[in-house]
């Protein structure tokens, strides 16, 4: 498989990174290790999670995800060296300060998460969210200490925009510290704003690795999901509700088109068009089953036309 060149980390990865958001949530631990098992022997290498994840669920506290992660590498000798691994910081994990990019939380949390899930070092480590309170210098100032001591390779910033992004790289110029290599903005067929426009001309200038969260949104353009009776029972439903519109059942059938006339899923054709867009190096997407692994190798080599891209583009618009 292909590996996408990330910006400027150094590191090479396959073109879909597994998202690992579900990771101790919606997978127990024998269909999680059996997922990321399948994710690897298909060919790709990236894994991302959070410290928070999964803090939303009933009974969890965050750090389950990354914990699950731990268990997987401590029973796969050897499997740590075949991963690229992502982690976030700065989501809110409950304690008095254990939230935000202060210098004091950042160096707690790290600690934390490496401790998780058995590992020295994290290979890429992203601010998860924007912290208002603290200045770009102190957070970079931390990242340059923890990059020092060998506990991160790389950093990256999760949902900022261009103005947020573009100041922070000004701060790394300016005070000769490390600067922000990769971005993790929300992005797909339906949702565009966040990424495309000044935040991916900004990208795309300053090359900027570029990977996409909420990549099928939230299941949607899975096109399993065309009702609210669809929804009902299912744990992502508040999340996928918003997508049943007029636009977005316009956007299925272009979808479901292009994905018949290749015989294709429509999340494989989804996926495929984030792939062909300029300046992504790969989407971020969650898989609970064997078969959802599958269908991203499948996306992974499904080529689509100028035309299939400008249709998807143009319904989505």
């Amino acid at each position: 498989m292909k590996r996408r060149t990330l910006g400027k980390t150094g590191l090479e990865i396959a073109p879909i990174v597994f998202g690992g958001n579900v990771l101790g949530w919606t997978t127990d631990e024998a269909e999680s290790f059996r997922v990321l098992d399948a994710f690897i022997d298909h060919g790709f290498d990236t894994i991302d999670t959070a410290d928070v994840y999964s803090a939303w669920a009933d009974g969890h506290k965050g750090g389950e995800s990354e914990a699950m992660l731990g268990k997987w590498f401590a029973s796969r000798p050897g499997m740590r060296d075949k991963v690229k691994l992502f982690t976030k910081v700065g989501s809110d994990m409950g304690g008095p300060g254990e939230k935000g990019l202060s210098e004091a939380w950042i160096t707690k949390a790290v600690d934390k998460s490496l401790k998780r899930m058995g590992i020295e070092t994290i290979d890429l480590y992203f601010s998860h969210w924007p912290d208002a309170e603290v200045t770009h210098a102190e957070t970079l100032g931390a990242y340059d200490k923890l990059l020092k001591a060998g506990k991160i390779r790389a950093i990256g910033a999760s949902n900022y925009d261009a103005k947020l992004l573009g100041a922070a790289l000004e701060t790394a110029k300016a005070e000769g510290l490390p600067a922000y290599q990769v971005v993790q903005p929300e992005y797909n067929l339906y949702d565009r704003a966040a990424y495309e426009g000044p935040l991916q001309t900004l990208c795309t200038e300053n090359d900027i690795g570029v990977v996409t969260y909420f990549s099928l949104a939230a299941g949607f353009l899975t096109g399993k999901y065309r009702s609210a009776a669809d929804l009902k029972g299912r744990q992502r439903a508040g999340m996928v509700e918003k997508y049943l519109t007029e636009r977005g059942m316009r956007l299925l059938d272009v979808v479901e088109d292009i994905a018949t006339a290749h015989g294709a899923a429509a999340s494989e054709v989804s996926l495929a068009w984030l792939m062909a867009q300029p300046g992504v190096t790969a989407p971020i997407a969650s898989a609970t089953s064997v078969t959802q692994v599958e269908g991203f190798a499948k996306a992974a080599a499904l080529k689509l036309s100028d035309e299939d891209v400008s249709r998807l583009t143009a319904a989505g618009a």
